[in-house]
C-alpha cells in the first residue's frame, strides 16, 4: 500500500513539473510571436504614415523622442545682455510721450527703472562681505534679477560656501517663495505658537528687526527678516550646527546699511 502511494505521489510531482516547464516554454513562444507581430504591425504603420513606431525603435538607440522630434544637441545658448541704459531710456520715453505714443513711453520708463534696479542690486552686492565664518563668496553665482519693474520684482542673491558642504545663501528683495509665509507668520505669530508643542519655526529679532527662523531636516535653517512692506532679507543656511550659529552669522551683516540703500525706513 505504501509503495503504491509513493509511486502515485512521484507521478503527480513529475506531471506538475512537466506542466510548469511546458507553460514556461509556451510563454516564451507566445512572447516571441507577440514581438514579431508588433514589429510587423509597426513597420506597416510606419510605411503608410511615415511616423516612426515605438516598436520599431525599441531594439536600437534613437535621437528622437516618442513624438518623432529630434533631440537638441546644442546651440550656444544666449549671450548676456547689458542692463538698460537709464539715460537713453528716459530720453526715448520723453520723445514717445511728446509724440503721444504712450505705449512706447511706458515701455521705455519700465526699461529705465529696470536699469536703476540692476545698478542698485550691484551696489548692494559690492557691500556684502567676501568671507563669512570661514565661508568664501562664490561671486560667479551672484544674481541681480529684475523681472518687470518696481521694487517688488527685484531680487539680489549671493552664495558663500566651503568644501565641507556648508553653504549660506542670502536673497535680498522680494523673495516671492517666502513672502506669503512671512506675512502669515507676522500677522498670526501668537496663534501659531499656541497651536504646536514643538514648532519648526518661531519669531526672533536680528539687530532689532522682526524676523522668523525655520528649520527643516532636508533644507536646514531659513531666517527671514522683514525690511519694509514688501522687501526682506532671507538667509538659507545648509549644514549649520544650530540656531545660534545662524543668528550669529546673520548679525554680522549690515542690515541698516542695506535698508538705507533700499530707501527703507
Amino acid at each position: 500500500m505504501k509503495t503504491a502511494l509513493y509511486f502515485f505521489s512521484l507521478l503527480i510531482a513529475l506531471t506538475v513539473t512537466h506542466t510548469a516547464s511546458s507553460q514556461g516554454f509556451l510563454k516564451k513562444i507566445k512572447d516571441k510571436v507577440n514581438k514579431t507581430v508588433d514589429k510587423a504591425v509597426g513597420n506597416e504603420v510606419e510605411k503608410k504614415t511615415g511616423i516612426p513606431s515605438e516598436s520599431g525603435n525599441n531594439n536600437g538607440s534613437s535621437n528622437s523622442g516618442s513624438s518623432g522630434k529630434p533631440s537638441n544637441k546644442g546651440g550656444g545658448g544666449l549671450s548676456n545682455t547689458e542692463p538698460p541704459d537709464v539715460k537713453v531710456q528716459m530720453t526715448e520715453a520723453e520723445t514717445a510721450h511728446g509724440a503721444k505714443n504712450y505705449s512706447d513711453a511706458r515701455y521705455s520708463l519700465q526699461q529705465a527703472l529696470m536699469g536703476v534696479e540692476i545698478q542698485l542690486g550691484r551696489q548692494i552686492l559690492k557691500s556684502l562681505p567676501a568671507t563669512i565664518d570661514g565661508l568664501q563668496a562664490d561671486t560667479l553665482q551672484d544674481k541681480v534679477m529684475s523681472t518687470q519693474w518696481g521694487w517688488s520684482n527685484l531680487s539680489i542673491q549671493r552664495v558663500w560656501k566651503n568644501t565641507a558642504d556648508k553653504q549660506l545663501t542670502i536673497t535680498i528683495g522680494n523673495a516671492g517663495i517666502y513672502a506669503g509665509l512671512a506675512t502669515l507668520y507676522f500677522a498670526n505669530a501668537g496663534m501659531m505658537e499656541a497651536n504646536a508643542d514643538k514648532q519648526n519655526f518661531k519669531q526672533v529679532r536680528v539687530k532689532g528687526n522682526k524676523a522668523i527662523i525655520q528649520y527643516e531636516d532636508s533644507k536646514g535653517y531659513t531666517l527671514i527678516v522683514s525690511l519694509g512692506q514688501t522687501s526682506m532679507v532671507v538667509w538659507e543656511c545648509i549644514n549649520f550646527a544650530n540656531e545660534q550659529e545662524v543668528m550669529t552669522t546673520a548679525n554680522t551683516f549690515d542690515i541698516d546699511g542695506i535698508k538705507k540703500m533700499l530707501g527703507e525706513q
